[in-house]
């Protein structure tokens, strides 16, 4: 069994892959847990247990910062996670690279990752490729769905191609 210092990294973000942005219907009425936002009530609380499943370490990588520990997890039934700082910058980002590209590379520190978002790009994947030694799989949910099945099929063959022995 491997320690978490071992497993992969998931960098998860939450607009998108855990609260979808299309729906055939229009979510319920905002409640008072809710905060003010009532597109929570597009959590599907059932990912929380399948996102422990894949045996990753589960950092946030989302705008949200603490506030996923204190508004999501505990809908999803997670943990209190680690959360992704983003620094305060005034370095120019590459043309077309997500300004979260650098930061996720940075804290994987050549560990394998997996990254899951909406809005992953060509330039991204290019630059992780060249600028990260380790595996990582930069995973694009459709943000009018978010995470479903096929998601997670793709994640988990990922991750068992990482336990093959080369």
């Amino acid at each position: 069994m491997s320690t978490a210092a071992e497993r992969p990294l998931l960098f998860l973000d939450i607009d998108g892959p855990l609260v979808p942005f299309g729906s055939p219907h229009p979510p319920p009425p905002a409640t008072t847990a809710d905060r003010g936002n009532p597109l929570l009530a597009r959590l599907d609380p059932t990912i929380g247990a399948r996102l422990l499943a894949l045996g990753c370490s589960l950092v946030w990588a989302t705008t949200w910062r603490e506030e996923a520990n204190e508004v999501v997890a505990p809908r999803l039934g997670l943990p209190r996670l680690p959360v992704l700082e983003w620094p305060e910058t005034d370095e120019p980002s590459l043309h077309g690279l997500h300004w979260k590209t650098r930061p996720l590379v940075e804290w994987a520190d050549g560990r394998p990752f997996v990254w899951v978002d909406d809005e992953i790009g060509a330039v991204d994947r290019q630059w992780v490729a060249a600028a990260h030694p380790g595996p990582a799989l930069l995973h694009r949910v459709d943000p009018a769905r978010g995470l479903q099945d096929s998601d997670f099929r793709t994640l988990t063959d990922w991750l068992a191609t990482l336990a093959r022995p080369s």
